[in-house]
């Protein structure tokens, strides 16, 4: 009789025990050892379930992006304002990169740091996934410019990659034990960047 997936077998929870694997160690130091502890069931079980790691991993992405990762795309849709955009995708970061019963920081983020030649391809696909992100930061700003929200001038894409940074670095220091409070902090500052409408004055004439 053939081996395979146990008769319990939850593939919800599999991908989410998946998650906090790869969140935690990375795709490269994500060992198949580590994952079988972590889903609770054999290796060739797991084979069978998902195919081999890379296959398991960017399942476990795209749930990933559905879920933890979804506030980036909720904010830019839900937002009337660019400003109100990323005041939110900021301050939920703070959140979501802190969660107490999560890795801290951000899979699409840290996942392929310091990856090894076998998995460029995997580090390609996430810096794409980025960079659309920022596309889509950038595309709200220069809508915001167009609109009057902010002076016509605004440098739209050069907003969107210091956004982008700021929580690239906000992912990092929650890794390295930040907290949401400190996480806020930074967002608080970092809202002080956002540029202001001008405002016009008239000089009354003389009578």
């Amino acid at each position: 009789m053939g081996t395979g997936r146990p008769r319990s077998f939850d593939r919800d929870e599999a991908l989410e025990n998946a998650i906090a694997v790869f969140w935690e160690h990375g795709y490269d130091a994500t060992s198949i050892s580590l994952l079988t502890g972590a889903l609770g069931i054999g290796a060739a079980s797991l084979y069978a379930a998902f195919g081999d790691k890379r296959t398991l991993f960017l399942e476990a992405l795209d749930r990933y992006l559905r879920t933890y990762g979804a506030f980036t795309g909720r904010a830019l849709a839900e937002e009337a304002t660019a400003r109100g955009a990323v005041e939110r995708l900021l301050r939920e970061a703070a959140d979501a990169y802190t969660r107490p019963d999560r890795p801290h920081g951000c899979l699409l983020i840290t996942a392929t740091t310091n990856c090894s030649p076998q998995s460029a391809d995997l580090a390609v696909h996430l810096r794409e996934l980025r960079a659309m992100g920022v596309r889509a930061l950038q595309g709200k700003i220069a809508a915001a410019a167009r609109s009057g929200e902010i002076p016509a001038r605004t440098d739209a894409r050069a907003l969107a990659a210091f956004y982008s940074a700021v929580i690239a670095g906000m992912s990092a220091q929650a890794r390295d034990g930040a907290t949401t409070a400190d996480l806020r902090q930074v967002a608080t500052a970092a809202l002080q960047a956002w540029p202001a409408t001008t405002v016009s004055h008239q000089v009354p004439s003389p009578t």
